[in-house]
């Protein structure tokens, strides 16, 4: 066994995640609990092949298998005309956001949703956010104080939302902390439940050898930082889960 693998086994055993089986969004609905779609940032500058700065250099198993229940799951909640939500990262090149290079620049292509994903954005029962910061319900706040996220929640009377998207301990993160830090305190009635798709997720991956001759960088192991993403968000209340069936 590879020293990776063997450190990725004592994270697991000290730090378990222990996810759900399955979730199954067609039950909760049958017990009138309304199930919300959130997809985070799955746009080609962050998972397509050679798209931007902080895009996969070659192809990528784990941001393939996002990306591809990002698609499967998509599908069939707007099939059933089920809410979905979907953040794009998009930023103004005159306004940067250390610590990371310029990346989903708007006009670039790199800030548009992957092709698989394209269509939702002529769906009628998609909401679009274009976001230029890392932390999407607060990109979500509008200059007049409102919040597109939390009107999108009550205007469907969504009491669970279900969050796939990239990365698992950086965007993905920051967004469920802060939208169950938002419902601890009653400022997304009526949500009850966040529930994050370990498959559904992914994040980028900088090994060591790599990141030591780039100025700057900070290594940022992919399996290890999925993990500690997912656990940190259990932490603060999320439930994760590592399936999710529709029938």
């Amino acid at each position: 066994m590879g020293s990776n693998a063997k450190m990725m086994d004592a994270v697991r055993a000290d730090a378990p995640v222990d996810e759900e089986d399955d979730f199954l969004p067609a039950s909760e609905r049958d017990r009138g609990r309304v199930v919300g779609l959130v997809l985070v940032d799955i746009v080609n500058g962050f998972c397509t092949v050679g798209a931007g700065n902080l895009a996969p250099r070659e192809p990528n198993k784990q941001i393939a298998t996002m990306v591809e229940e990002a698609s499967r799951l998509a599908k069939a909640f707007c099939e059933r005309n089920w809410p979905v939500f979907a953040f794009l990262d998009s930023h103004y090149p005159d306004k940067p956001e250390p610590p990371y290079p310029p990346h989903c620049i708007i006009g670039s292509g790199e800030d548009n949703l992957v092709p698989a994903l394209q269509w939702l954005e002529k769906d009628p029962n998609v909401t679009l956010k274009r976001k230029d910061c890392i932390d999407g319900f607060i990109g979500s706040t509008e200059k007049d104080g409102s919040n597109l996220f939390v009107d999108w929640v009550k205007t469907n009377d969504i009491k669970v939302v279900l969050v796939l998207g990239i990365c698992t301990d950086i965007c993905v993160l920051d967004f469920t902390c802060s939208i169950l830090s938002a419902r601890n305190i009653g400022r997304i009635p009526p949500l009850e439940d966040v529930v994050v798709y370990s498959h559904g997720c992914a994040t980028y991956d900088l090994p060591i050898h790599v990141a030591k001759h780039i100025k700057g960088a900070l290594a940022h192991p992919q399996e290890l930082l999925h993990h500690m993403g997912l656990y940190v968000a259990k932490g603060r209340g999320a439930r994760i889960v590592n399936s999710v069936s529709i029938d």
